[in-house]
């Protein structure tokens, strides 16, 4: 059967720009852009929701253009086990002691879970309608970190009040500001830095994705986060394992034994002093805390904990010896508290499920993924986490989740067959579908 040929580069561009603009947006409204209550949650609920329905305009659009629906679930316990864990939280808010608090944490989750959804599935759609596009998901989110970092690294220079935090007593100054925490930025760079390392192998010319790889390393060692930093070698030294391009592994090692010694002296030894240094054994007193909700706060809500995000029956857990905590800076301490051992036990399996999933992939998706992964669990173990209270590590896990949960079934309906022979005469429908419509 002849087929003509059409030109859709023009197409792709525009939903590559489209999927990175909504990309952008999406993470960009996790960030606390104005000391105003009312503005922040705005930009934070409603502009998420815009966002999240752009997303499903995005989907739509790629079906109009030229595609159907012709994907299917796999691995499906991974986002099976992660709607039992939001219909745990959703039924805690009868129990919760501030269920309007329980509310707004879920259903913020609940939109970058939709927004998750839509924006992967209209990658795999183009992946099956569009062979050879270069629209991938690692170039969007890298790209998105890069915008973001860099607004950070010029505000440190323009407005350093703003976009820096004292902390130590104003001995130490981070970035991220009001704006953001400092290991959540930290983090953000991780991810980045995870995602820009596949344009290295790539594309032919690698000083753009060079340049913006070290703007996000700058930004990075100005958070001063330890377990970002941390995250970051991981990544390095795990695609240094990866490549047998040995000119790009030298280079890469020889980048990172440049800049290791000073890093880790600023960022993890924080310059030799004493006092910082014992910070490190307790985790900056994480671990007391930790010790304190496990034996004076679990036994209270054992089974199904205080309510979705909420870790006492108050507003904030305090003992005797330990500072007051609103969160745990753990996740899984944090679902522990909050949904108790039958929330915890959902999400070790979803997350068994979902790392289990990642081996299934092809090279390139399986790589991508463990690196995006390797940022946002270290981060889980000492921040909000990837179950923890709204966060965009809880987005990049979602955006992992179903990146492992869609193929093509390769079947089509009597309405598909004509769409597409309407909307793409350039495609050979018998053979790239069987023939025995559903």
């Amino acid at each position: 059967m002849k087929v003509n040929a059409i030109n859709h580069e023009p197409f792709l561009k525009y939903m590559n720009n489209y999927l990175f603009i909504i990309l952008f947006l999406m993470v960009g409204c996790f960030f606390t852009w104005s000391e105003n209550v009312n503005i922040t949650r705005a930009i934070k609920v409603v502009g998420r929701m815009g966002v999240m329905i752009s997303s499903i305009v995005a989907y739509k659009k790629i079906v109009a253009y030229g595609a159907v629906n012709t994907l299917e679930h796999k691995n499906i316990y991974a986002p099976l086990f992660y709607i039992f864990f939001l219909f745990e939280g959703l039924i805690s808010f009868s129990w919760s002691t501030n269920p309007g608090f329980s509310a707004l944490q879920w259903f913020m989750t609940f939109q970058s879970f939709v927004f998750a959804y839509y924006f992967i599935k209209s990658l795999k759609l183009l992946d099956v309608f569009f062979e050879g596009h270069q629209i991938r998901l690692y170039h969007l989110l890298g790209n998105t970190v890069f915008g973001l970092q860099l607004i950070f690294v010029i505000g440190m220079w323009v407005d350093p009040v703003t976009f820096f935090r004292l902390t130590n007593g104003g001995e130490e100054a981070r970035l991220g500001g009001i704006i953001m925490n400092p290991n959540e930025l930290g983090m953000l760079a991780g991810v980045g830095i995870a995602c820009l390392i596949f344009d290295l192998y790539r594309k032919q010319s690698k000083t753009w994705t060079i340049i913006k790889i070290l703007v996000i390393f700058y930004a990075l060692f100005y958070t001063g986060s330890r377990s970002s930093l941390i995250g970051a070698l991981l990544i390095i030294f795990f695609h240094i394992n990866q490549t047998e391009r040995q000119g790009l592994k030298l280079a890469i090692v020889g980048g990172v034994l440049m800049v290791l010694p000073f890093a880790v002296n600023e960022i993890i030894l924080k310059g030799g002093d004493k006092e910082r240094l014992e910070e490190i054994l307790t985790l900056t007193g994480r671990l007391p805390f930790w010790q304190a909700l496990i034996t004076e706060g679990l036994p209270r809500e054992p089974l199904f904990g205080f309510g979705f995000m909420r870790i006492d029956y108050k507003e904030f857990f305090q003992s005797v010896h330990t500072y007051p905590g609103k969160m745990t800076h753990n996740t899984f301490m944090q679902v522990l508290m909050s949904l108790g051992f039958i929330g915890l036990v959902i999400v070790i399996f979803q997350l068994y499920f979902t790392i289990s999933a990642f081996f299934k992939e092809n090279s390139e998706t399986k790589l991508m993924l463990i690196g995006i992964m390797i940022p946002i669990v270290i981060n889980s173990f000492t921040e909000f986490g990837i179950f923890g209270e709204s966060n965009y590590g809880i987005l990049f896990y979602q955006l992992v989740i179903f990146s492992v949960s869609f193929r093509n079934h390769n079947l089509i309906t009597s309405f598909q067959r004509l769409h597409l022979k309407k909307r793409r005469p350039d495609i050979d429908i018998e053979k790239m579908f069987k023939k025995n419509a559903t």
